[in-house]
């Protein structure tokens, strides 16, 4: 049967079926997730399964389905029935007529992110989009999920409701009596021989596929703290060890969320949940309308620069329950979960988000004026550093997210950009004229009050023209020229433009012993020394050099990557000089002709004697004089 007979014979009928999941780990030493899918009250002759090749907030199909094994199906009685996998992600049923399906499959988990699973003897973690089928046209039923942990001092954090008709005790979301308890025990029996028995189960209810693809699980037992902000209750649930301090993490946290919640004029949700996750290596987090899943190197935490970043990340994922969650492009305002959406405006949704991400923190005390002015000058330092700033306008970076920005190779740096970096220094020029035009009167924050108002609270989506109009009407001036050039193409961004009405310029930073300029980046892996990038135009690019090739020696006498920068100290721009390299395991040897140094960074400073006006905008942007 060819999918297209498939799909047109099993269109569903009106009756909506009751859709429930069964997600066991008995051995979770094997990273395998146990599901079974329960369908009953299904009236058409084949049943549709597919699985999401994306999850929101993350723009990259990940293919989820490749995680997924021994698929099978049955009727209520346990007979089995017949199945077929039609495309990458699709499965059907032969239904031959029974009302109740069941499913059963394995997911592996093996991979710690905040947009994937990861089970072990330690926590299964799991994201719905990688690990739960939708049925085509019952994507607004309702979804009945239990858990059922390997052990019964394993609990569960989710921001799903609880299904009080199936699940006894506990609050909303987790089933726990206080940090370190045991979980209680909630007996569940379903009616049907060939579900999984467990006589521990935490059943969680959501009210359609797209609610239960937005709430992530922590099973384990997670160290979990509770506090409470502007009235609502908050979780934040740890799994790892490290030198992270819960109270001080909480404590900062209770100050970022009225801030935010400020701008917005109050909280969206009833109760909201934070994941974190402790490792070796890692740094990230995922967004949620009632919770998000944060990754975070475990002892990064009591460094303060580092401590900083990981408040930056909160402040990120928190932000965007508004701008993403429920403000959001109008392209991404239905999710197509079997392929791209694609939108021009995530230079808005996660640049202006990361943006604020860096003056939250400041508005909530964490840090000072100072610390915020350096951080911009190493957001800046990392935009003019990237060649491919003169390649990919934001827009298009935006566009492309699905095919670039996950997805770098040696070639990245020099063809393209993050919507992040750029959407967030645009931001900052949008901010710096809103207020430099009404004495500060007027900021970003009232465009994204406006927009929150206009396309967020009823989660309407909004165009780029839409978003243009909003920002031009807070600006009181026309935009046009200014989309065109620094969203639309790749003209520089202006920022000494837009920051001398705040006495403030960006000076670019030379070494003490400046490095003339050869344009390439080297890593030391298994005792060689690789050269990973060769920047576009550079000196090395035009001598021939190519990523990939083995560094070996600066005029016959060996050089290390730790060794280079030091070495080239001794030449000067317009000197030519030979590097011997490995291309291909061809021994060769190019005569490179460096360029004068270039600034290594970029920083933030005060002009030579501000005016009294310069001052006062200054004060009003960061709060302080400087």
């Amino acid at each position: 049967m060819t999918e297209a007979t498939a799909t047109l014979s099993s269109k569903p009928t009106s009756t909506t079926p009751s859709i429930n999941y069964q997600v066991a780990m008995p051995q979770p030493e094997s990273h395998l997730f146990e599901v079974t899918l329960q369908v009953k009250q299904w009236q058409a002759p084949i049943l549709d399964l597919k699985m999401p090749v994306w999850t929101p907030g993350s723009y990259l199909v990940r293919e989820y389905a490749r995680h997924l094994q021994n698929f099978s199906a049955s009727d209520g009685k346990g007979h089995p029935l017949s199945k077929q996998k039609v495309s990458k992600n699709h499965w059907q049923v032969q239904t031959n007529g029974v009302s109740e399906v069941v499913v059963k499959y394995q997911i592996f988990a093996n991979e710690l992110s905040v947009r994937t699973n990861h089970l072990d003897a330690t926590h299964g973690y799991f994201n719905p989009a990688a690990l739960c089928f939708y049925i085509p046209g019952f994507e607004r039923a309702p979804i009945q999920i239990s858990i059922a942990p390997p052990r019964s001092d394993w609990r569960v954090a989710t921001p799903l409701e609880r299904d009080e008709e199936r699940g006894r005790g506990g609050s909303r979301g987790e089933n726990y009596n206080s940090v370190g308890a045991a979980c209680p025990q909630d007996i569940l029996r379903i009616p049907n021989s060939e579900l999984i028995k467990h006589s521990t189960l935490h059943t969680f209810i959501a009210p359609d596929f797209d609610t239960l693809v937005d709430s992530p699980f922590e099973i384990g037992c997670h160290q979990l703290y509770e506090f409470e902000v502007l009235g609502k209750p908050h979780q934040l649930a740890i799994w790892g060890e490290g030198n992270a301090d819960p109270e001080r993490i909480i404590s900062d946290i209770k100050k970022i969320i009225p801030v935010e919640a400020q701008i917005f004029g109050g909280l969206p949700y009833d109760r909201y949940l934070f994941i974190l996750h402790l490792t070796s290596s890692g740094f990230g987090g995922l967004e949620h309308k009632d919770a998000c899943s944060l990754i975070y190197s475990q002892f990064g935490f009591r460094d303060r620069e580092k401590y900083n970043r990981f408040m930056q990340l909160v402040a990120h994922e928190f932000f965007h329950l508004w701008n993403i969650k429920r403000l959001r492009p109008q392209a991404l305002e239905t999710f197509d979960y079997e392929k791209e959406n694609y939108t021009t405006s995530l230079w808005f949704s996660e640049g202006t988000t990361s943006y604020y991400d860096l003056t939250i923190p400041l508005r909530a005390g964490i840090y000072d004026s100072q610390t915020f002015l350096d951080k911009l000058g190493k957001e800046i330092t990392r935009l003019q550093t990237t060649p491919g700033r003169f390649v990919q306008p934001a827009s298009e970076s935006s566009f492309d997210a699905w095919i670039k920005l996950y997805r770098p190779d040696a070639n990245s740096s020099n063809s393209q950009l993050s919507y992040y970096l750029k959407g967030e220094l645009i931001s900052l020029l949008l901010d710096l004229l809103i207020r430099s035009r009404h004495d500060n009167q007027r900021s970003f924050d009232n465009v994204m009050q406006q927009m929150w108002q206009q396309f967020g609270r009823e989660e309407i989506g909004f165009t780029p023209a839409q978003l243009q109009a909003v920002i031009e009407s807070v600006a009181e001036m026309d935009l046009s020229d200014f989309f065109h050039r620094y969203i639309d193409s790749t003209e520089e961004l202006p920022f000494n433009e837009y920051l001398e009405p705040f006495g403030l310029q960006v000076e670019g930073i030379t070494e003490d012993e400046p490095t003339p300029y050869l344009g390439i980046t080297t890593k030391s892996e298994h005792g060689r020394d690789l050269i990973k990038s060769v920047a576009a135009g550079s000196p090395a690019q035009r001598a021939g050099i190519d990523a990939g090739d083995e560094l070996l020696a600066i005029n016959g006498i060996k050089v290390t990557s730790e060794q280079l920068s030091d070495r080239l100290k001794d030449y000067r721009g317009g000197d030519t000089v030979d590097f011997t390299v490995f291309h291909q395991d061809r021994l060769c040897s190019y005569p490179v002709t460096l360029d004068l140094p270039r600034p290594s960074r970029y920083q933030v400073v005060a002009v030579k004697n501000p005016s009294d006006a310069q001052k006062h905008n200054l004060a009003g942007w960061l709060g302080n004089e400087k």
